[in-house]
């Protein structure tokens, strides 16, 4: 709870914990009584990824959880949580974020905090609505792409604008906000990555600094989300074996 505390407002915390029977926190956002536990048990397993470099498969995702209250099927910020545990233990933390929609959550935490660099690639404009090109501030960085980019737009964009601010903040960590939302045959969304693509975005994320771990976030197509994991973490996995 503490941990959960340094990303969220108490009131936002036990409004969750108090859920006796279902209702909706935002149009998306349905919760139960259960709810508390399991949004607790993601917040719990992402900050276990980053400090042991693995994949957190959790759900709900958490991209969207703003401090103060859920959102987008987000209540409490995965991402976030596990980037403050592990400044706590002496890292230096960059978050990607590649899910289809922007991170507003995740933006909204740190936008005043520049120990800590959130860059995001999305497709805008899109659900929620924010993350255009001229919101940014001096940590926050977001990559707006059009309806229809597929893996030449991601990479390059990932190469010219990414890459070079990852590597000028000199991260020891870096988190991935993994959403597989961007994908061809995913039906909330308009992009054409490809497995492919995903493979080859999760290798250059590993690239970027000693330390990577993921979190999962969107991803609506219960065929290829599997698949897609795993293309992801082949390219995790590639980068950091070869280096």
């Amino acid at each position: 709870m503490e941990e959960v505390l340094r990303c969220h407002t108490r009131e936002h915390v036990e409004h969750v914990f108090a859920i006796r029977e279902p209702t909706w926190l935002d149009a998306d956002t349905p919760a139960t009584e259960t709810t508390a536990e399991g949004a607790l048990l993601a917040a719990g397993t992402a900050i276990e990824a980053a400090r042991t470099g693995a994949f957190a498969f959790v759900r709900p995702p958490g991209h969207h959880a703003l401090s103060n209250r859920a959102m987008g099927f987000c209540i409490f910020n995965n991402v976030a949580i596990a980037a403050r545990a592990a400044q706590l233990a002496g890292q230096r933390v960059a978050i990607v974020d590649y899910d289809v929609h922007h991170g507003n959550g995740t933006q909204e935490i740190f936008w005043e905090d520049d120990s800590v660099l959130f860059v995001s690639l999305h497709q805008w404009p899109f659900y929620p609505g924010s993350g255009g090109p001229n919101e940014q501030a001096e940590t926050t960085v977001n990559v707006p792409l059009s309806a229809g980019s597929g893996d030449d737009e991601y990479i390059h964009a990932f190469d010219h604008v990414v890459r070079p601010a990852v590597e000028q903040f000199g991260a020891d960590l870096l988190l991935v906000s993994a959403g597989f939302d961007a994908h061809e045959e995913d039906p909330l969304a308009g992009m054409r990555v490809t497995d492919d693509g995903f493979r080859e975005l999760s290798g250059r994320c590993a690239a970027l600094a000693p330390g990577v771990a993921a979190v999962l976030e969107g991803g609506y197509n219960l065929l290829t989300l599997p698949r897609l994991v795993g293309a992801a973490l082949d390219g995790f996995s590639a980068s950091t074996t070869a280096g």
